[in-house]
């Protein structure tokens, strides 16, 4: 049986609301603004409560982008929206079968595969992903379809087939984790979690202090004019439990682990104001 869920009006909207930001708001923006200001770091910092944007800069915010492996849940998602919500477990051979992690991961669960972001199980799961099953998932959380019929590698973004706003996958991952009770979301943050954890997004769980949040890695093709072999993203939300905080971040010419170093810090300012 598929779903339906109706998002709350919201949610519907693709682009993040705008009204006067609050003293804390306007404090915490002044010091992220003056702490991080090379031209390589791009970050979206939103109340994940209000939907407003506290922090942004971002250059030409409503072009659409490709996140690389943020696109990773939802083709998990939309896989989960044609198999009664439950995931198989693959087997990762590391390079023999594209991973980028060379050792291979072994056999492997969706929790894991999102903790580690293991392109070897995404590449099996997204052939497996039809395009109803796909406008299905990509309705619950709110974003725009995808090109159609996309590569299987598109799913799970390798290349730049499909590119999306940086404010409308904010919003995608705020309805995801708001969702996370629902068949086939729970695994997926639980993945997210331990990624900010252990996986290849923990440079935030250190930043942190060792704090709860959900986070998720990509590196992308560069997009930049300056150009590099690739961009890191990274999306962190904080606290895990009843998230208040959503932050999106883009690291020019850098791996998206290595990019989670700088989301760390503007997360732990964002928090703590430190």
């Amino acid at each position: 049986m598929k779903r339906v869920l109706a998002l709350p009006l919201a949610f519907a909207c693709c682009t993040l609301a705008a009204q006067a930001p609050s003293l804390y708001e306007q404090s915490v923006a002044k010091a992220i603004n003056e702490r991080f200001t090379s031209a390589d770091i791009s970050y979206l910092l939103v109340d994940a409560r209000t939907k407003t944007t506290i922090a942004s800069r971002w250059p030409e915010i409503g072009r659409a982008v490709p996140p690389g492996s943020l696109l990773k849940p939802f083709a998990a998602l939309a896989y989960a929206e044609g198999h009664g919500f439950k995931y198989p477990e693959f087997v990762c051979r590391g390079a023999a079968d594209g991973c980028w992690y060379p050792r291979g991961h072994g056999r492997i669960g969706i929790t894991q595969a999102v903790e580690f972001s293991c392109n070897a199980y995404f590449r099996q799961l997204s052939r497996l992903v039809s395009q109803e099953d796909l406008h299905a998932a990509l309705r619950q959380v709110g974003m725009e379809d995808a090109p159609s019929l996309p590569a299987p590698s598109s799913l799970f973004g390798l290349g730049d087939a499909w590119k999306i706003p940086p404010g409308q996958l904010a919003r995608a991952y705020l309805n995801l984790v708001a969702q996370a009770d629902e068949p086939g979301v729970a695994p997926l943050v639980r993945g997210m979690a331990l990624s900010a954890q252990a996986g290849t997004a923990s440079a935030i769980g250190r930043a942190l202090g060792g704090r709860a949040a959900l986070a998720k890695t990509g590196t992308a093709p560069c997009v930049h004019a300056r150009r590099a072999p690739g961009d890191g993203y990274v999306i962190a939300l904080y606290p895990a439990e009843s998230p208040r905080l959503l932050l999106l971040v883009r690291v020019h010419g850098v791996p998206g682990a290595e990019a989670a170093v700088t989301a760390g810090q503007i997360l732990r300012v964002a928090a703590d104001g430190t």
